[in-house]
């Protein structure tokens, strides 16, 4: 993963340059304001300081849906380029006018690195570490105002300190950016599947994963350019597979789908199961169709249950679980080393556009599926399997140590064929998709009271309970099966890409609900104080005495301040750090649910300390570690998790899109802020503001509990799978 890790690490230098222009600016303005004149204007000196974020807010609104059709990788490169033109203004300068020039630019590398690096990250990591990775940015946005203070408090202590230099420096760190973003990073794969740009997207995947077979997460990838779709529950028990089918019910060896180990001759079957479920996944679908059964939404209570009874050694790390990689077979036959059918990809790379009038004149294996079976020409000739026959993926190997594959989080991905009887009375089949997760530890079936089709359960067998999203794959189309007899029907990838982004993909139900979680928690962030306390910090530094100290040691008031939020941005980084640490281990939602608290309990001892008369060195002490924890706890929880699940909930196809919507809330919400703050300092006081910011908070950990679900350790696939489940109005499921 280590691939993965640096991508992540230089795709964050985007972070660590907005971090630094926030710091630099904060220290610039006090010598700008002195060379223009500006102590007669403030409008002007306020429009200096908040250009940047009329940048920013001005790029996001056209940032995600230009990525989705240009790809990440060259968004970030013009977030590097714009960074350092508007380092290169800013050193020049000549007048306010020009200066202001530079700070829209500025706000625009701002506005892409904030908006598309947690995306390029949640697409290009390993779903292990996705939260830890995706926590970079807040580390290093961090590191770089730190760094950035530290640098324009030496300058301070100058003979003539040179706002000019302070802002113009940013050129050197953006240099590098650039270079980075045109060297090495490559770009999402993710969006490389989404443009059918398979081989591409394949070379990645193997850069970022160290190891060649990526055919299990290539598989994913595909089945993620879907938007929307009926999703439903399913339940199967996994165990050997016993080979002997004559005295099996047909219907059983028709349901059941065949998995292959590594081990030569071993196999293992899946059964679905009916009757009551005993499993903590498929149990919360009575949920969904009883909402209003609980306070909390279901979709929080379905999300949930995923993490309620993973084995003690880790989710999928029993060997009874097989690990099967993206390819599937059919059943009775030895799998084959299945490969992407790549090569039979007519003209280049950027180029799987197809006429549906020429479906007759093609080279067969031209329109041969992505996921398909390389066979014999009657092998080929085979529309659906025939009754009984089973789907499954070609061998790879058992999870039995530390190395694991699949499609990540314990997550395996399958494909069966199944078949209803049509109204006309004819037998209509079809292809679905499963994303199988095992719930609890393998077991033993004695006493196991499951009703199995077909019979009862006997004898004493390992086996392994799975729950699974069942849906339509991807890639799976009715018209095509009806035009062309080749393989399992499905089409190409660029088919499906081809039809690209639309704002009408934003109506679908699961799409609305993760835009709502999304939006919700950009705006509660926003309005929970952070500005309000990075507004008050230095004064109530000056009431402990910090200001007096400094002042004894020959320091100006002006670098007084610069010193005093660096040490205040230097606390913040072992926060972060631990946040880093448990963000894949306790997850989103736990953390946020935990964190918010303590931000609500700082602000009320912050409420009480300016009501409350008492001496000023208690009030000073008091203030202090108020002010503290609510930075160090904001920075684990509600600092850097909005942006990670914003990342993680919408589909591949509309990600930059929706993106884009909550960064733009973000954006309009911090403006607001900003700009509210004075007027309502002067309206409430400065209890009546912490008051307002303590309701916001509490309004926020009730919808976070309510609405949030947990997504640590889910691929981005399944993520939008659940969303779309859960979203589902109950009627459907009677239907």
């Amino acid at each position: 993963m280590s691939g993965a890790v640096l991508v992540a690490i230089a795709a964050t230098v985007g972070n660590l340059l907005q971090g630094w222009d926030n710091a630099t600016i904060a220290g610039a303005v006090l010598y700008i304001k002195k060379e223009f004149e500006l102590e007669s204007a403030p409008t002007l000196e306020g429009l200096i300081v908040a250009m940047s974020l009329i940048g920013a807010t001005i790029i996001t609104t056209c940032s995600g849906p230009i990525s989705d059709r240009i790809g990440r990788r060259p968004m970030m490169i013009i977030s590097s380029v714009c960074f350092f033109v508007s380092a290169l203004i800013m050193l020049w300068s000549p007048n306010v006018y020009v200066l202001l020039l530079g700070r829209l630019l500025d706000g625009f590398g701002s506005g892409l690195a904030v908006t598309l690096v947690p995306l390029y990250i949640s697409e290009t990591a390993p779903t292990e570490i996705r939260g830890t990775l995706n926590t970079l940015p807040q580390f290093t946005g961090s590191g770089g105002m730190f760094v950035a203070y530290c640098m324009v408090f030496g300058m301070s202590l100058m003979e003539k300190p040179s706002w000019r230099l302070m802002l113009g420096i940013l050129f050197v760190p953006s240099l590098i950016y650039f270079v980075l973003t045109v060297f090495f990073l490559p770009e999402s794969p993710r969006w490389l599947v989404s443009k059918g740009k398979m081989i591409e997207a394949k070379m990645v995947l193997q850069q970022l994963r160290g190891r060649e077979d990526v055919s299990a997460e290539m598989a994913l990838l595909v089945e993620g350019l879907g938007v929307g779709g009926d999703t439903s529950i399913e339940e199967y028990l996994i165990e050997p597979d016993a080979e002997n089918t004559e005295d099996q019910d047909p219907m059983v060896v028709k349901d059941q789908i065949k998995l292959y180990g590594s081990e030569v001759g071993r196999s293992w079957v899946a059964r679905p199961v009916t009757g009551q479920s005993m499993l903590g996944l498929a149990s919360r679908q009575g949920s969904i169709q009883n909402p209003g059964s609980s306070f909390v939404d279901p979709l929080v209570t379905l999300f949930g249950s995923v993490h309620e009874k993973l084995p003690e050694q880790g989710s999928m790390r029993s060997i009874i679980f097989p690990n099967f990689g993206s390819m599937f077979s059919i059943g009775g036959k030895d799998p084959r080393n299945e490969e992407w059918d790549e090569e039979n990809i007519p003209g280049d790379d950027d180029d799987y556009a197809h006429d549906d009038e020429d479906y007759a004149e093609e080279d067969e294996d031209l329109r041969s599926p992505l996921i398909s079976h390389q066979t014999s020409g009657t092998d080929k000739a085979m529309v659906a399997p025939a009754s009984g026959s089973m789907f499954s993926m070609k061998p790879s190997s058992l999870i039995q140590g530390s190395e694991a594959s699949g499609i990540g989080g314990g997550w395996q991905l399958a494909w069966k064929w199944s078949e209803r009887e049509g109204p006309d009375g004819k037998k209509e089949g079809g292809f679905k998709r499963l994303y199988l997760h095992q719930e609890g530890d393998a077991g033993s079936k004695r006493g196991f009271l499951l009703s199995l089709p077909g019979g009862d359960v006997t004898g004493d067998t390992d086996y392994v309970k799975a729950a699974a999203l069942v849906s339509q794959p991807a890639l799976y189309s009715r018209e095509f099966i009806e035009h062309r007899a080749n393989g399992p029907a499905m089409v190409h990838p660029s088919q499906t890409a081809g039809k690209g982004p639309s704002w009408r993909d934003l109506l679908e139900p699961g799409v609305r609900r993760a835009l709502v979680v999304g939006v919700g928690l950009q705006l509660l962030q926003q309005f929970s104080g952070i500005n309000g306390v990075l507004y008050y910090t230095p004064q109530i530094l000056e009431q402990a005495g910090v200001g007096d100290l400094l002042s004894h040691m020959g320091i100006g008031s002006s670098s007084a301040s610069l010193l005093i939020s660096a040490l205040t941005t230097l606390l913040m980084l072992p926060a972060i750090a631990v946040a880093m640490r448990l963000m894949d281990i306790s997850g989103r939602r736990t953390l946020l649910l935990t964190t918010i608290p303590v931000l609500f309990l700082s602000l009320v001892v912050l409420i009480l300390g300016n009501l409350i008369k008492m001496g000023t060195t208690v009030h000073a002490v008091i203030s202090t570690i108020s002010v503290v924890l609510y930075f160090c706890f904001f920075v684990m929880g509600f600092g850097p998790i909005p942006n990670i699940m914003c990342a993680e909930i919408f589909p591949t196809k509309i990600r930059g899109l929706c993106i884009a919507i909550c960064a733009l809330t973000f954006w309009i919400g911090d403006i607001i802020v900003t700009d509210t703050l004075p007027i309502m300092l002067n309206a409430f006081g400065l209890a009546g503001v912490f008051g307002f910011y303590a309701v916001v908070s509490f309004i926020a950990w009730v919808f976070i509990f309510v609405k949030v679900p947990e997504t640590k350790g889910m691929p981005l696939e399944v993520i939008t799978e659940f969303f779309a489940l859960g979203a589902r109005h109950p009627s459907e499921d009677k239907d």
